[in-house]
């Protein structure tokens, strides 16, 4: 699959600051969250939707890397793509850059498709496969 690449705007409110003006860490984690849900509903693979199949996409794990620090009122952009496609796995790689294009955060996040009733992984449903094959 080739590298498609999602561009997820975020500015950065006071909620997502410290008491310094300075963006809390896990908060970069919140908006990568952000981004890929935004991604797979631009495709049509609404998440509600696969939640009433008893479908769940979980994070299994997080890899971050912190260079730099965002401020109160940065806007940021955080760019998606996936790096690994399996059966029952993504891996997207995700980086966050500042209003210079400067890179403030690097993530990659392993994430599994699970039978939320089994409890148990499953295959990545057509609706997914199929939305993520038309952008390549």
């Amino acid at each position: 699959m080739p590298n498609i690449k999602y561009n997820y705007p975020v500015r950065i409110y006071y909620e997502d600051t410290d008491a310094g003006g300075i963006v809390y860490h896990t908060n970069y984690l919140k908006f990568c969250e952000r981004a890929r849900t935004e991604w797979l509903r631009d495709l049509g693979a609404n998440q509600s939707f696969l939640l009433e199949q008893n479908i769940g996409l979980v994070v299994r794990r997080i890899e971050m890397d912190n260079m730099a620090s965002a401020k109160l009122d940065d806007l940021l952009t955080v760019t998606s793509w996936i790096s690994e496609f399996k059966r029952a796995s993504l891996v997207f790689t995700q980086q966050i850059f500042d209003q210079q294009n400067k890179l403030i955060c690097s993530v990659v996040v392993k994430v599994a498709c699970v039978n939320l009733k089994l409890t148990k992984p499953c295959a990545i449903p057509e609706i997914i496969l199929g939305a993520l094959k038309s952008v390549s």
